[in-house]
């Protein structure tokens, strides 16, 4: 089930019983069940156009934490293969300003490998790698911590 569709289906279901009990009190000449079907459709219309407008009015302070100062990139492993980069982004988020995430995937399959280096503000690495190592992510344990330089080969001339 979508994400968006799970956060709305209360909704959805309390304003189709509110839409049919304010149904029912008028005297129509409706069978009762028509009440229920225009209050499903009335629900399923509304519903995901208020939470759409409530996400989007609510997102920008949290995923734009813009940060000018030093970064520190941080390796994240044992991701899993389904999560996207938006998704590393948003957990990271919670937990301190996020610049840039780098999921690495194979040249080959275009598949993702599983780990990813996380670009932070060098202040919040610290409690980053302290609450998000061996944390449970989409089933997987996450192992966090701060990436080694890449270490040039010597023997290419």
């Amino acid at each position: 089930m979508l994400p968006t569709l799970r956060a709305s289906l209360p909704y959805t279901l309390a304003l189709a019983v509110l839409a049919y009990f304010a149904f029912a009190f008028f005297t129509l000449e409706i069978n009762q069940a028509w009440f229920v079907v225009i209050g499903v459709m009335l629900a399923g219309i509304l519903v995901p156009v208020l939470v759409d407008v409530k996400g989007a009015a609510a997102s920008p302070s949290v995923t734009r934490q813009e940060f000018s100062g030093d970064t520190a990139t941080l390796y994240v492993g044992n991701l899993p293969y389904r999560a996207n980069e938006d998704a590393v982004k948003e957990l990271f988020s919670s937990y301190g300003a996020v610049k840039n995430v780098r999921l690495m995937k194979d040249r080959q399959t275009g598949r993702r490998r599983g780990f990813g280096f996380v670009e932070v503000s060098a202040k919040d690495a610290a409690k980053m790698i302290n609450k998000l190592n061996d944390f449970e992510f989409q089933e997987r344990t996450l192992k966090v911590r701060e990436a080694k330089e890449r270490q040039e080969d010597d023997n290419q001339e």
